[in-house]
């Protein structure tokens, strides 16, 4: 199936920082000056690969921390799903590549939470990336999920790439500091 995106912003914030996404951040220029070599789908690559090899997530190791900011993400290597994008968007748009945020509705048991991807302009084309997929590796043709909705089960890809966070999913994380309590208390956001 091929993404058929919808845009939320104006091309040039698909660049830009906020306070979620903080390309500025010396943290996030030092990392993507490290990694910039090569072309841009070299750094593209480089880029994801390094979000998905160093962040973890709070389920996986188990770790309490809490993070949202792209930098904060970068200097704890712990992150929801949700701010692993926020990194990865970072580390791109500091490397000049377009990027966004997206999202889809999946199911755990009898309850719904959003999933977080990364949004990439590759090749003259958008492609979804999950950093949080730790088998997944980079394409620039197609997208690399971990997951596939099922209809059936109320779940969907939201088509929208956001240029920063909808307030759902920074209210989620900005108003907890526990992630293990998050997980069993069902906190994340369910839908956008």
């Amino acid at each position: 199936m091929t993404f058929s995106p919808v845009f939320a912003a104006d091309p040039w914030e698909y660049l830009g920082a906020d306070e979620a996404v903080d390309v500025e951040h010396p943290l996030v220029q030092s990392i993507a000056s490290e990694l910039r070599t090569g072309d841009d789908l070299t750094y593209a690559r480089l880029a994801f690969e390094y979000v998905r090899d160093n962040v973890s997530h709070p389920a996986d190791v188990p770790d309490r921390r809490v993070t949202w900011r792209a930098s904060d993400v970068l200097d704890q290597g712990t992150g929801f799903c949700h701010a692993q994008a926020h990194a990865l968007a970072a580390l791109l748009r500091a490397g000049g590549i377009q990027a966004g945020l997206c999202y889809q509705r999946l199911r755990d048991g009898d309850r719904h939470f959003l999933h977080g991807l990364t949004a990439v302009l590759a090749d003259d084309r958008w492609v979804r990336l999950d950093p949080r997929g730790v088998d997944l590796e980079f394409s620039a043709s197609e997208d690399r999920l971990a997951y596939t909705p099922d209809p059936a089960a109320d779940e969907r890809d939201h088509p929208t790439v956001y240029a920063k966070p909808p307030q759902s999913v920074l209210t989620a994380l900005q108003s907890h500091t526990d992630a293990l309590a998050m997980i069993r208390d069902a906190a994340l956001p369910a839908d956008l």
